[in-house]
């Protein structure tokens, strides 16, 4: 297994983190909250590690689990020190008053952030249809993926698999696009039609 690194520590890096450790994975956990780390990571026991926030991430997948207001700031704090690393994106820009997305005509969320990134580091769209406490359950969920550097998505379907989810790759990284869409009809339809946030999209291959 590997070390995984996550930029965050609230409720979607908790829920990933808890399922990347139960997976046999180490994970270190990094937040500008030195404190909030470590209490993600002592939380999460099963050795997880604390790292310094802008420094070089152990991991060679890192998640960048903070919300999308914080993801460009986030990116540039840690410059040349994600160069040659996998970055997951999770984030889902929605407006506050979830009325759509708060993204430039044309382009994602995940679009935005890889433009701060190091040239060597490949931006990976994931985990943005699956909200956290379903994660957190358990059991095999599908995960959506979108991504332009072929390695960079055979690396995160395999990370995904070791995870005990079934990753779909829905083509390259402007697909971002169409995955935060879906994050945000995720929310409408939980606050909504299905009346409740237990829910997860299936892929059904008949």
């Amino acid at each position: 297994m590997s070390t995984i690194s996550i930029i965050g520590s609230g409720s979607m890096a908790a829920a990933i983190g808890g399922r990347v450790a139960k997976a046999g994975h180490t994970v270190e956990v990094v937040s500008r909250d030195p404190a909030k780390a470590r209490a993600l990571a002592d939380h999460l026991a099963a050795g997880a590690t604390t790292g310094t926030y802008g420094a070089v991430p152990a991991g060679n997948i890192v998640i960048l689990a903070v919300p999308y207001s914080s993801a460009a700031a986030a990116v540039a704090d840690y410059g040349n020190a994600l160069d040659g690393k996998v970055i997951i994106d999770i984030t889902n820009p929605v407006a506050p008053d979830l009325s759509g997305l708060v993204t430039p005509h044309g382009s994602s969320g995940a679009q935005e952030t890889a433009k701060g990134v190091p040239a060597g580091a490949h931006v990976v769209k994931a985990f943005n249809t699956i909200f956290g406490h379903v994660l957190a359950k358990g059991g095999r969920l599908d995960a959506f993926i979108a991504a332009d550097d072929p390695e960079a998505k055979a690396r995160v379907s395999t990370f995904l698999e070791s995870l005990g989810l079934r990753p779909f790759d829905v083509g390259g990284l402007q697909m971002a696009q169409t995955l935060e869409a879906l994050g945000l009809m995720m929310i409408g339809l939980a606050r909504n039609g299905a009346g409740t946030w237990d829910l997860a999209l299936n892929i059904d291959l008949g």
